[in-house]
């Protein structure tokens, strides 16, 4: 035999999860199943296996497949050797992972020209060819699409956000996280400020038109609320004051008889939280020694749980008679 005599592939016994042949693997793989590295070189010949990544193998000739691509770059990130001993090691985030997720407004995976994977902050791994390395202190726990480890959506969002510039695409890729009932706006907004992404002004203006959209959703789902559950008509979007004194603050909505607010908690972290929460709490330790009752809603219970919500209101209603009377405040409308 010759350097020209090609070498018959013998077989593999390498097998997925589900039984079939499988199509990729990674060198480390391969030399466990005894196959050395001068082999696997004779195997890569034109019309046999290919390279995708360094280290990791498609077993078949012809055009690697989107899921080829997907899996090829979690090899490549979970090379023998790199794996922490716990938590999660690997998963696909950014654009692949919201085409997975099925957003409407992120390319189909052909389109791509690289899979994002969120790897831990420790990890010793480069971006390469088809593979951007995302690290995170804390990786979030996968959600399993399609067999393949996934990150949720919002730190999909985030992900992939921090790789695009184009003001139009951040706004579609927000709006249907919220539109779709993936997330809350909150939720997407906290992970934009954890990759520190909310000092560009394309994503500021996005993140803005979001809360906004996201506040009257859940002035829709409070309304809702006391119209399906059957609560007493409050005064809706109005402002406290105390007589010929200082104002108090606005509140979502106020039963007066009752001296009850709701306030729904729509703030989304940003770089002065700090303040913001100082001032939300000053607000309702201040009603509430006058004797007003403070309602604490979250866009979140109202959508998951908008029941409980209604029994919450409902009870400090019906515990009014047994406080005692609260100062006389003016409303205003807001």
């Amino acid at each position: 035999m010759n350097h020209n005599t090609p070498i018959t592939p013998r077989p593999l016994p390498l097998s997925s999860r589900t039984g079939r042949t499988q199509r990729l693997a990674s060198a480390d793989q391969l030399r466990e199943q005894g196959v050395p590295a001068a082999e696997v070189a004779a195997h890569c010949r034109p019309g046999g296996w290919q390279q995708l990544l360094p280290g990791v193998f498609l077993l078949h000739p012809g055009p690697p497949t989107s899921e080829d691509r997907l899996r090829a770059a979690l090899l490549y990130a979970r090379r023998t050797g790199a794996v922490p001993p716990q938590g999660p090691d690997a998963m696909i985030t950014g654009l692949a992972a919201l085409t997975l997720h099925r957003f409407s407004s992120a390319p189909p995976l052909t389109a791509l020209e690289r899979i994002d994977v969120l790897v831990p902050r420790t990890r010793r791994l480069r971006s390469t060819g088809g593979v951007r390395v995302v690290r995170a202190p804390e990786p979030p726990e996968p959600v399993e699409l399609t067999g393949l480890p996934v990150a949720p959506v919002a730190r999909a969002v985030a992900d992939a956000v921090s790789g695009l510039s184009d003001a139009e695409t951040v706004r579609r890729l927000l709006t249907e996280a919220v539109r779709g009932g993936h997330c809350e706006p909150g939720v997407v907004v906290r992970e934009l400020s954890r990759a520190r992404l909310l000092s560009r002004p394309h994503v500021v203006d996005a993140v803005d038109a979001l809360l906004t959209e996201g506040r009257a959703r859940s002035e829709q789902r409070l309304h809702e609320m006391v119209r399906e559950f059957a609560l007493p008509d409050p005064l809706w979007n109005v402002d406290l004051r105390l007589p010929g004194g200082p104002h108090l603050g606005g509140v979502d909505a106020y039963w007066p008889e009752q001296a009850v607010a709701v306030e729904l908690d729509t703030r989304a972290p940003r770089q002065d939280d700090d303040e913001l929460w100082t001032e939300y709490t000053r607000k309702r330790e201040h009603l509430e020694r006058l004797g007003i009752t403070v309602v604490h809603l979250t866009p979140r219970k109202l959508r998951e749980a908008m029941d409980q919500q209604a029994t919450v209101v409902r009870t400090a209603l019906m515990a009014a008679p047994d406080r005692h009377p609260a100062a006389y405040v003016v409303v205003l409308p807001r």
